[in-house]
């Protein structure tokens, strides 16, 4: 077979090894979203999957961290709102922090996944469903209102 002569050149990239083949990811910046209801835990644990189905063990270790950092913030605010009858501390306060952890995730962790997602497969990479997910943060976030009404109704009783 002749080469057309008339075809751009080609050039052999030594880094770059062809299509990769994305695995089932759930949408980045969909978790992103969605943690504006669900808290920064939520789109930190759907990351981390997705580091993982990618093969970047570090990056996958870092969403953990914001994972665990995210459930221990938002146990102390819950129970700072549980305290806060017994305080002075204004009510937006508990607010603010959770609002700004939500920021500082994004702008730390989230937008990065999107990005490297955009950049390596575009939009034409398989997704993964989102029902599972949303039921168990819909269960998660039930559980954690009936803990905090106990343990509201057993601190009154006690005090």
């Amino acid at each position: 077979m002749i080469p057309n002569p008339y075809a751009p050149p080609k050039a052999e990239v030594a880094d770059i090894t062809g299509e990769r083949t994305a695995p089932p990811l759930w949408n980045p910046n969909a978790a992103a979203n969605w943690s504006l209801l669900f808290s920064p835990a939520f789109g930190a644990f759907l990351h981390m999957k997705n580091w993982q189905a990618l093969g970047q063990p570090n990056k996958a270790t870092s969403s953990k961290v914001w994972f665990v950092l995210s459930l221990v913030v938002i146990g102390g605010l819950s129970c700072a709102s549980l305290m806060e009858q017994y305080s002075k501390q204004p009510a937006g306060s508990v607010r603010i922090v959770g609002f700004l952890l939500l920021i500082v995730w994004y702008f730390g962790s989230a937008r990065g996944q999107a990005a490297y997602v955009k950049t390596h497969f575009g939009d034409t990479y398989p997704r993964r469903g989102w029902s599972l997910p949303l039921a168990v943060a819909v269960l998660a976030i039930i559980a954690l209102i009936v803990i905090l009404t106990v343990l509201a109704v057993v601190l009154k009783n006690s005090a």
